[in-house]
């Protein structure tokens, strides 16, 4: 994964791709900064984790830049996650993520909301970097009640 990335911000310098080049730069500056933290190299799924947060990050901007009508700042945005999901794994569909959270839940057979945690702990690995933790996490609460 990590020269993957490498890969491509030669090929984006050699393109003259200033977007890709920007996004990708961004991306690998942030692995450094979490390799720096814990004093060794990321695995993938590692970096996957990293690429995730800057995505979420970004659909963050989005929100705050449609409630300033920064139509230029969206579209920017919005192609940068783009860029930034090549690195992702293949997503799954709503339906694969209802079917995991039906084995889990049948697994842990929660009771309440207060289980939240319990269903999240046994998820979060099957489906990270797989999938919008906020979306799953809002079907499990909608479940829940």
């Amino acid at each position: 994964m990590r020269n993957q990335i490498l890969e491509d911000l030669k090929t984006a310098m050699k393109q003259r791709d200033k977007l890709k080049l920007s996004v990708i730069r961004m991306v690998k500056s942030a692995i450094q900064m979490k390799e720096l933290d814990l004093k060794r190299e990321l695995n993938d799924d590692e970096v996957i984790e990293v690429i995730s947060k800057q995505i979420k990050t970004r659909n963050d901007s989005i929100k705050e830049f449609e409630k300033a009508s920064r139509d230029d700042l969206i579209e920017t945005t919005s192609k940068e996650i783009e860029i930034l999901k090549t690195y992702l794994p293949k997503q799954l569909s709503e339906e694969e993520i209802n079917d995991i959270i039906d084995k889990v839940f049948d697994e842990v057979k929660p009771e309440s909301s207060k289980d939240m945690g319990k269903v999240m702990k046994e998820i979060s690995p099957l489906v990270k970097g797989k999938a919008d933790m906020g979306m799953v996490s809002s079907i499990i609460k909608s479940r829940l009640k």
